[in-house]
């Protein structure tokens, strides 16, 4: 199966579902054992979470990930910690249990988000890049 569920549908009421999800990642972060990824699709934002504790390797499998790249991820919806009151899927992320590649992507010049980093002359280049 492809995906479960979008980015943007799942809320605290789904807590201990097990789900699949797809879509781009938007932003990784990592801090000490754990790898946070935020992956997009058209309906929304969800973090998903990569314990090293749980699986090493999989975690790992994170750290390699680049901005924009596509991945399909199957795990547990969970109760945040920190919860973020600007999404809608803010109280919730995703336990991560397996994660696969669908497709690697080039670092594009710009950020893909409403609030880019890029200066006009840089959007009206990429401007295909910028109303995706």
């Amino acid at each position: 199966m492809y995906r479960t569920n979008t980015c943007g549908e799942l809320r605290l009421s789904d807590a201990g579902r097990e789900v699949t999800l797809a879509g781009w990642v938007q932003r990784t972060r990592k801090m000490g054992g754990m790898t946070f990824v935020d992956i997009r699709d058209r309906y929304g934002i969800t973090q998903i979470v990569f314990e090293s504790d749980a699986d090493a390797a999989l975690c790992d499998n994170a750290n390699h990930l680049g901005r924009e790249w596509v991945i399909q991820v199957t795990g547990t919806v969970a109760e945040r910690t920190s919860k973020n009151p600007n999404l809608p899927t803010g109280e919730i992320e995703i336990i991560a249990k397996e994660l696969k590649v669908l497709n690697r992507s080039e670092v594009p010049p710009l950020t893909i988000e409403a609030e880019t980093d890029g200066g006009d002359d840089l959007r009206m280049k990429y401007r295909y890049l910028d109303l995706r």
